[in-house]
Order: structure tokens, then C-alpha cells, then sequence
């Protein structure tokens, strides 16, 4: 599917007392063998930012107004359940793990896996972060020697995922690194595929199990949640649990950040002139190697260039809730059992929301154009108590690999062809993108 272009969307209809308004919507169901967010985006552009549509047999709100989302995913959360289509995917690929699980459940894991994601804790990782990039940069360095392209896509991919691996197993990355690789080497998320994932748990739980009879204790992801125990009964997680668990952040925190790097990279490609103020903003630095926690938000730039990638090309495109009881989105009345769409990639290409919506322009990003700015117009990583766990962890490792790339290479792409984006889980690239890694006039000498 091409990038998808919206031309405007209708404001939403004006308040009233009517206690059973209904959003209007397209009559016709969503038919299984469209594009989900095409059909979206172009019942958007008819209805506005809400209105109801039958998808899957399902009575769903299409949202995308901000103070109607800051209800759903902050003020009014707890009426509103993670459930619909991205549970049904990822509990086919993961079980019932903190992605599809709800109430005190949920709240129980969460508090048993955050540690895990302190800033303190990520900031450990910074050196797993920097030791993975070295070894691609060098690969492109290499390859711009040579005027040989790489394939960005696969690249990064495997540098992710190597990180993911090391910042959860540690030392026994090479234990599972084999396992795993499947994950950057097939791109469907099929069901084949998710009867092979599943069947690795039980590589993660034999670790777990000679870890706890060895008498180990790991500093690493997945040390942290079999020390972590409920505050309430004390007991630590199963290792059933912990196995599901452990899978749910390989996937999340791999595929992600894979994708955003790979959109940042062809988003650059095709504007030299970003990649000229980036290279700029990075001549002189400092650091060696690679850049330190505290030196990242130094560098304002770059992560402007990170938001606005973000904003146009944001990974998790859709969360689905359903409500619990009755509730009310300004005038509109939200019967339970109604299913909610929240998709960041329309809040986020907004012609009502942002200006020229479909163009790449990092200096939007910049404080003084936010200041006006609903702040749940850019909620790539999700808001509320149910945001992303490891967003922090996300935003350094992209930031991080962009600082030492950039400061040495820039990549130039020769397809001029509109990107192809398709939707699972998470949004990616159709196709692999192919690049050529040039040195930039100041690394080359």
C-alpha cells in the first residue's frame, strides 16, 4: 500500500444535549480483504475524527480527536480494556502477556516488570548499544570503501534485535541468539510463525531454570523480573509467565525500534538537507565512540528528526479497546461493548492537527511550535498508564544509533518510488530499502 495521503478531515460535529447520539459512519462493513488503514484513513477524510464503523463483525468507534483519546487511554482508562484486533494478533503470536492482558492482572505484571526499565537501568545498556552499532558501522563503512549499497532494512533489524537479546538474556545472548534470529529473517507474522515463536519459550525457560539452580543472579531483563515478586503475596512470577513475558519484550522492543530506524533512514535519504543539519549539529562532539545517557538531549536536533519520523511513520498504527460500561466522547454517546480504534497514524497526519501533515520537517518539532499543540497529537508510543514500557529504552537506542552513524556516513537511496507501508503488529516498509553508504566530507579525510 502506498503512503497514505489524506486531504482533510471534517471537524466533528458540534455539542448537543442528545444523550443517544451515535457517530455517523460508512454504511457498508469493512470487507477483510482491504487495507485496514486505508479504508480507515478514507472514512476519516468522509466522517471526521470520530465515527462508527462495522469491522469484523464488531460495532467500532474510529477515533482520532485528542480530547477524545485523552479520555479513552488517560482519564477515563479503566472503562477501557485493551481488546479487538492487535490483542487477537498478539496474543496469537504471545499469550497473555502485559500487551494483552487487562485489569489487576496487567497492573501486577507491570509492577513486576518495570524495574526493568528504570532510567538507571537502561542507562546500563548503553554500552550494549554501542558495541552493536559499532559492528554495523563498521559493516557500512566497509561497504562505502567498497561503493557497495546495503540493505538498511535487514541491517538494523539484526543490530535491534542483537540488543534486545543481550539487554534481556545477558550473558546468555549466545544461547539464544539462534533461536531468535527468525525474528529479522522472516517478515510474516503468520500463523506458521507464531506456532514457531511460541515453541521458544521453552528455551527461555530452561535458562530461567538453570539460572535459579546454579543460584544465579543476572543483572539483565530477565534477571530483574525472576528477583522481581508481587508485593502483595510476595510470590515470584511462573515461569510460564516469565517465559511470556521475557517473549513479549523481544518482539516489542525489536520490531519497533527496527522500524522507526528504517523509516528514519529513507526519510533522510530522500532529504539531504536534514542529513546536512544533522551532520552539522554532530561536528565536534565530544564523546568517543558513542554518546553517553546524559549527553542525548544535547542534541536537539537529531531528536527532532526522531519525533517527526515518528509522527509520519509511527510503528504502533493502531490500539483497540472496547469500553465496559457506558461512557460518552463529547456529545456521543459509547454503548458498552463497543469497540474503540485509536490510530496515531491519523491523529498524527492531521490536516486539522498539523500543518502540511505529509511533509518530513524536523523543525516542527521544535519547543516553540508545541506550545499550542494538544499533546496527545503526537502519542507514537501510546499515552495513559497503559503507554509503552520501554519507550525510554526505544528513544535512546534510535538516538543513540543515529548519532554514530550520522557523525561518519550518510546514505543516499536511488529508488525515487513513492514507500509501500504494510500493517501487522506494527507498521512497516513493503519493501527492504536499499542504500548506499557514502562518507560525509568530514569522515572521509
Amino acid at each position: 500500500m502506498p503512503g497514505v495521503q489524506m486531504r482533510g478531515a471534517l471537524q466533528a460535529p458540534a455539542l448537543t444535549s442528545d444523550p443517544v447520539r451515535i457517530p455517523p459512519g460508512p454504511i457498508e462493513e469493512y470487507n477483510p480483504t482491504e487495507d485496514l488503514l486505508l479504508w480507515m484513513t478514507e472514512n476519516f477524510t468522509r466522517y471526521g475524527h470520530i465515527y462508527k464503523a462495522s469491522i469484523l463483525g464488531r460495532d467500532v468507534y474510529v477515533v482520532s480527536d485528542p480530547e477524545y483519546c485523552e479520555r479513552i487511554l488517560r482519564r477515563n482508562w479503566r472503562n477501557y480494556a485493551r481488546s479487538g484486533q492487535v490483542v487477537k494478533r498478539i496474543s496469537l503470536l504471545l499469550g497473555r502477556g502485559l500487551i494483552g492482558s487487562n485489569g489487576e492482572f496487567w497492573a501486577k505484571q507491570r509492577r513486576l516488570i518495570q524495574h526493568a526499565f528504570t532510567k538507571s537501568s537502561v542507562s546500563g545498556l548503553t554500552n550494549v548499544i554501542a558495541d552493536a552499532n559499532a559492528e554495523l558501522l563498521e559493516a557500512w563503512i566497509e561497504a562505502a570503501r567498497s561503493r557497495k549499497m546495503v540493505n538498511v532494512t535487514t541491517d538494523v533489524s539484526r543490530m535491534v534485535l542483537k540488543v534486545t537479546l543481550v539487554a534481556i538474556f545477558g550473558d546468555d545472548y549466545a544461547v539464544v541468539a539462534p533461536h531468535f534470529g527468525i525474528l529479522a529473517e522472516e517478515p510474516q507474522r503468520d500463523l506458521e510463525f507464531a506456532q514457531i515463536f511460541r515453541s521458544l519459550s521453552k528455551v527461555i525457560r530452561d535458562i530461567a531454570a538453570r539460572r535459579r539452580g546454579e543460584n544465579a543472579t543476572a543483572k539483565d531483563f530477565l534477571g530483574s523480573m525472576m528477583q522481581a515478586r508481587d508485593r502483595d503475596s510476595g510470590a515470584p512470577m511462573s515461569d510460564g509467565q516469565l517465559a511470556m513475558e521475557a517473549m513479549t519484550l523481544i518482539v516489542a522492543g525489536h520490531e519497533t525500534t527496527a522500524s522507526i530506524l528504517n523509516w528514519i533512514w529513507f526519510l533522510l535519504s530522500r532529504h539531504p538537507d536534514v542529513q546536512t543539519k544533522l551532520a552539522a549539529e554532530l561536528d565536534g562532539t565530544a564523546w568517543q565512540g558513542a554518546p553517553t545517557m546524559e549527553e542525548l538531549p544535547k542534541y536537539p536536533y537529531t531528536r527532532r528528526i526522531i519525533d517527526e519520523a515518528l509522527r509520519l511513520y509511527p510503528p504502533l498504527w493502531l490500539m483497540t479497546r472496547k469500553a465496559l460500561a457506558d461512557d460518552r466522547l463529547g456529545s456521543f454517546f459509547v454503548p458498552a461493548g463497543t469497540e474503540i480504534y485509536i490510530s496515531p497514524y491519523l491523529i498524527q497526519r492531521s490536516p486539522t492537527l498539523w500543518e502540511v501533515p505529509e511533509i518530513f520537517d524536523p523543525e516542527r518539532m521544535a519547543p516553540e511550535h508545541a506550545a499550542n499543540r494538544h499533546e496527545m497529537a503526537l502519542c507514537p508510543f501510546g499515552a495513559g498508564p497503559r503507554n509503552c514500557i520501554g519507550e525510554f529504552l526505544a528513544r535512546a537506542e534510535i538516538q543513540i544509533h543515529l548519532m554514530m552513524v550520522a557523525r561518519e556516513l550518510q546514505l543516499r537511496c536511488d529508488d525515487t518510488r513513492p514507500p509501500e507501508v504494510t500493517t501487522g503488529i506494527n507498521l512497516l516498509s513493503k519493501h527492504d530499502f536499499l542504500m548506499r553508504p557514502e562518507f560525509r566530507s568530514k569522515a572521509a579525510g
